[in-house]
C-alpha cells in the first residue's frame, strides 16, 4: 500500500504542476498547425535515448530494431518488455525479478523474426542511468529494476556503462535542469551537477567536442508525425499531430552526422511542457559541437488508446504487439529514422 501511495503522491504532484513547470520556463505548448515533413540528411549511425517511459520505449527500440539502432541510453527505466501488457509481471520486473523470462523471451521472438536477431546487441554501447532516490522506478533507494536492464544486456553481449550513483529522483538529469537532484518534479529536469549526457554520448562515440554553452546555433523546428504513423493519424496510436527536430547547420548544409532520438517521459511531452525537454535537455548543445541531429519524436494523452498521463506504450496500451517490430509507435519512430537518412 506505501509503495502504491507514494506513486499515487508523485502522479498527483506532477499533474498539478505541470501548467506551472511551463510558465515558470516561459515555454508553452506549440499550436497544431501545418509542419513539413522530416528532412533527408546524410544521417550516419543512429542511437536512442529516453527516460522513464522513454527510456523504456528506447529500450523496446534498441532491442526490437538492433540492426537500426547502434546505441542506447536508458534513463530511469529498465528491461526489455517489462511490462509485457500484464500489471502483475509489471509486478515482478519492478522487483527485478523475472529478467531471464524476459532475455528467452527477446530470444524467442528474434528466432520468430518478430524482432531483430538478439546476435547485433554484442558490443553495442548502451549507456545506463538510475537516480537512487527515484520514487518511481523502484522506490526505498533500490536499484533492482534498473539492475535488471543491465543484467539484460550484458546477457547479450552489449557493452554497458552503468551510472547509479547520483541522488536523483525520476527524470532527466542535466547541468542545465531547474528542479533540485532529489525531487521528482515538472518538469523532471533535475540538476544533479555532472552531466550525464556527455558520459552518454562518450560511451556511444568514444570522443565528444564539448558543449556549445552559448546562443543554440542550429533550428529547432517542428514537423508532421501523422506522415510516418501507421494508418496516417499518430493521434489514434496516442502520438501528437507534431514532432520535434533539432539540426545543427552543418548538418542542414549536407555534412554527415549521427542521429540522436530522445524519447520524453511521462507528463512530459510538448502537449504540456512545450519545448523544455529539447531546450534543457543538454542534447542539443552537443549536437551543436558534435554533428548531430536530434530527432524528439511526441506521444500525447489520450483516452482511447488509455494513456492520461501521455507516456510512450511500454505496457501494452496500443495493442499486444507493442514492443515487437510491427508495434504501432515503434513503427512510427523508425519511419521517421529512415525519413531522416538513418
Amino acid at each position: 500500500m506505501r509503495f502504491r501511495s507514494l506513486r499515487r503522491a508523485v502522479r498527483g504532484m506532477a499533474v498539478l504542476g505541470a501548467a506551472a513547470a511551463l510558465t515558470g520556463l516561459g515555454l508553452t505548448a506549440p499550436a497544431q498547425a501545418a509542419a513539413p515533413p522530416l528532412p533527408d540528411l546524410d544521417i550516419t549511425g543512429t542511437y536512442v535515448t529516453g527516460v522513464s517511459s522513454g527510456g523504456f520505449m528506447a529500450t523496446q527500440l534498441q532491442v526490437a530494431y538492433s540492426g537500426t539502432f547502434d546505441g542506447a541510453g536508458i534513463v530511469a527505466a529498465g528491461p526489455y518488455d517489462c511490462g509485457r501488457g500484464r500489471i502483475i509481471e509489471f509486478v515482478t520486473c519492478d522487483l527485478g525479478l523475472g529478467v531471464g523470462q524476459l532475455e528467452q523471451q527477446a530470444t524467442d521472438w528474434a528466432a520468430e523474426g518478430r524482432i531483430d536477431p538478439v546476435s547485433n546487441l554484442a558490443g553495442k554501447p548502451v549507456y545506463t542511468y538510475h537516480g537512487y532516490l527515484d520514487p518511481v522506478v523502484n522506490p526505498v533507494v533500490n536499484p533492482l529494476v534498473s539492475r535488471a536492464g543491465v543484467d539484460f544486456y550484458e546477457h547479450f553481449g552489449a557493452d554497458v556503462t552503468y551510472h547509479d550513483w547520483d541522488p536523483a529522483g525520476h527524470s532527466w538529469p542535466t547541468p542545465d535542469g531547474v528542479v533540485p537532484c532529489a525531487l521528482t518534479l515538472p518538469p523532471f529536469l533535475n540538476n544533479c551537477h555532472d552531466d550525464p549526457q556527455r558520459e552518454m554520448l562518450t560511451t556511444w562515440l568514444g570522443t565528444v567536442n564539448p558543449r556549445n554553452t552559448g546562443a543554440p546555433e542550429g533550428s529547432l523546428t517542428y514537423f508532421d508525425q501523422n506522415a510516418y504513423a501507421p494508418g496516417g493519424s499518430a493521434r489514434a496510436l496516442s502520438m501528437d499531430g507534431t514532432g520535434q527536430l533539432y539540426v545543427p547547420p552543418n548538418c542542414a548544409q549536407g555534412e554527415p552526422c549521427k542521429l540522436v532520438v530522445a524519447l520524453h517521459g511521462c507528463l512530459s511531452a510538448q502537449q504540456l511542457l512545450g519545448t523544455a525537454f529539447a531546450e534543457k535537455g543538454n542534447l542539443d548543445t552537443y549536437a551543436d559541437t558534435n554533428n548531430l541531429v536530434v530527432l524528439y519524436p511526441q506521444a500525447v494523452s489520450s483516452v482511447w488508446p488509455v494513456n492520461p498521463q501521455g507516456c510512450w506504450d511500454w505496457f501494452g496500451y496500443t495493442g499486444s504487439d507493442y514492443a515487437i517490430k510491427s508495434a504501432p509507435q515503434m513503427t512510427a519512430v523508425v519511419n521517421m529514422v529512415h525519413a531522416l537518412g538513418g
